[in-house]
């Protein structure tokens, strides 16, 4: 939609939808103010200017950011709010709580601003957009100061706890933790307000929504950073299959007895040279029949090896995933500097090093 300060803007195809929700919502609540289309056109107005102060809050962090170097990718707009998709982390505690604090100080100096020109407008249609422009930065400075991920406050949060801890990933998770309160304390409020029980439906049901945001935000925070802890075991080398060469009119059986006298868990084929050619599917081997295995080659059911799917033996991290998203498959070939064979990756071991997260 625009690139302000060289940052692409985006707007979710959604937030129109809600948008509009949004402008029909606060046209009838005008309805004893204005009459006919003059109060869509105010409610319109106020809808635009309230995500134009979201667009702003986001652009804090960004440009804030990138101040410290971090590039950011983008800014999305979504119905529920925006977000700054900056694209490495903070290196230090201060630089994160910068970050995570620009957001609703400039939110509440907004609110400031509103607060001063109401006074200069206090009355008819003008001043009414600026007194619910000034309540609305108040509101989203003051929501987004809770101290619990995904908020803003949140993220200060855990700027603290890292300070005091050195441990990024401990404080990322209890911050988070504190989220998952603050959403459960969300889901307690129709309850205890009456909301449930005849009172304001459309306001119990933002504040549903809200708290189930929140819980979604705070636990993607809590599997990322399992994840990111579990970066260091994920080594091709350390998780290759032993395998074993055969040609391909090698027959089925033959081949898995092979394998298992060589204690392999992997069958890779060759032509008449040794050089690799394909690799035996796993799913498919256990999908044949014992009985049939004797009458089938592996030829036939091995996957041709492309060039994406022959991987350095010394890939790990992020590299291997990069790697891997690049040619998605069931089975890699493991190769060392020299090109010589060191095994075969499956997928599936992968898995199991995120299982869990």
């Amino acid at each position: 939609m625009a690139r302000p300060f060289g940052i692409p803007v985006h707007v979710s195809p959604y937030w129109f939808i809600v948008a509009g929700i949004f402008v029909i919502i606060y046209a009838n609540d005008l309805s004893a103010a204005l009459s006919g289309s003059m109060r869509y056109v105010v409610a319109a107005a106020f809808v635009i200017l309230l995500y134009l102060s979201v667009l702003v809050h986001e652009l804090s962090h960004s440009v804030v950011a990138r101040g410290y170097g971090l590039p950011v990718r983008r800014i999305l707009l979504y119905p529920l709010g925006g977000i700054s998709e900056i694209e490495r982390e903070a290196p230090t505690p201060g630089r994160e709580f910068a970050v995570a604090g620009a957001g609703p100080a400039l939110s509440l100096a907004l609110g400031a601003v509103g607060w001063g020109l109401a006074q200069l407008w206090q009355y008819g249609v003008s001043g009414a957009l600026v007194r619910q422009l000034m309540f609305a930065n108040i509101i989203v400075g003051v929501f987004n100061l809770l101290p619990g991920l995904p908020l803003d406050g949140g993220r200060m949060l855990r700027a603290v706890i890292w300070k005091f801890t050195g441990k990024p990933g401990s404080a990322t998770i209890a911050a988070a933790w504190v989220g998952r309160i603050l959403a459960l304390a969300l889901l307690a409020i129709p309850f205890f307000s009456g909301g449930l029980a005849g009172g304001d439906i459309v306001s119990t049901l933002w504040v549903l929504v809200i708290a189930v945001f929140m819980w979604t935000g705070a636990s993607q925070s809590i599997k990322a950073t399992r994840f990111r802890e579990r970066l260091p075991a994920l080594q091709a080398r350390r998780l290759a299959r032993k395998a074993i060469s055969v040609p391909a009119s090698t027959p089925l059986a033959e081949a898995v007895r092979q394998a298992d006298a060589a204690g392999a868990r992997a069958v890779v084929v060759v032509d008449h040279d040794n050089k690799p050619l394909a690799i035996l599917n796993e799913q498919a081997v256990t999908a044949t029949p014992p009985q049939r295995r004797p009458w089938v080659d592996v030829g036939s059911m091995a996957r041709t090896i492309d060039q994406g799917l022959i991987l350095n033996a010394d890939l790990g991290g992020m590299a291997l995933l990069d790697a891997i998203r690049r040619a998605p498959a069931s089975e890699y070939l493991l190769v060392d500097a020299s090109g010589q064979v060191v095994g075969v990756l499956s997928a599936s071991d992968l898995d199991q090093v995120f299982a869990g997260v």
